[in-house]
């Protein structure tokens, strides 16, 4: 639970430092664009490694509730808009021109998802620092946009079909196989 517990602050410290625009500005300045980068992800990735090692350690150990069978299979509905969305974070269509932020609400829908579908200490755990993470992340979004450091492009129809293509390949390929072989247990059974 404490490797959980570390990851999860680190990541909230990481990704907060975005939010901010004068320490951003000053590591930017200090290390240049693609150091800084660099650095972010690096701590992102060491972020995620400690949250995924610390959730799978802490899995189980505290039962808090059984959801009914149902909440896998909605869980599993939601998560194919979450997959859609995620992508459409990352390309400049409509969707994204129109959301502001699909990645946000992708990982809040990814969050609500999981907590239904999940009933241990280290889920609620995991999953409600997320679910709050998407809510915070996307408050601070609309006002770095207010502020102007943040522009969303003219969005172009071709980047959703794409975002939408890949998002219900990525959605396949979790339900048949690869959810099960990263974390241990099959989406719908």
């Amino acid at each position: 639970m404490v490797l959980l517990l570390v990851g999860i602050a680190l990541f909230l410290v990481i990704h907060l430092v975005p939010q901010k625009a004068e320490l951003k500005d000053d590591l930017t300045m200090r290390f240049g664009e693609m150091g800084y980068r660099i650095f972010h992800g690096v701590i992102a990735l060491l972020a995620v490694g400690l949250i995924y090692v610390g959730y799978f350690s802490a899995q189980g150990t505290y039962i808090l509730w059984y959801p009914p069978i149902w909440t896998r299979h909605l869980a599993a509905t939601l998560m194919l808009f979450a997959s859609i969305l995620a992508f459409s974070g990352a390309v400049p269509g409509k969707i994204k021109q129109k959301l502001t932020s699909p990645f946000s609400i992708a990982i809040k829908t990814w969050a609500f998802a999981h907590l239904l579908a999940n009933g241990t200490l280290s889920d609620l755990i995991l999953f409600g620092f997320f679910l709050f993470f998407g809510v915070s992340y996307r408050i601070s979004l609309k006002r770095r946009i207010a502020a102007g450091r943040v522009t969303i492009p003219e969005g172009k129809l071709k980047w959703d079909i794409l975002a939408i293509l890949l998002g219900l390949g990525f959605y396949a390929a979790m339900i048949f196989g690869v959810h099960e072989w990263l974390f241990g247990v099959s989406p719908l059974f």
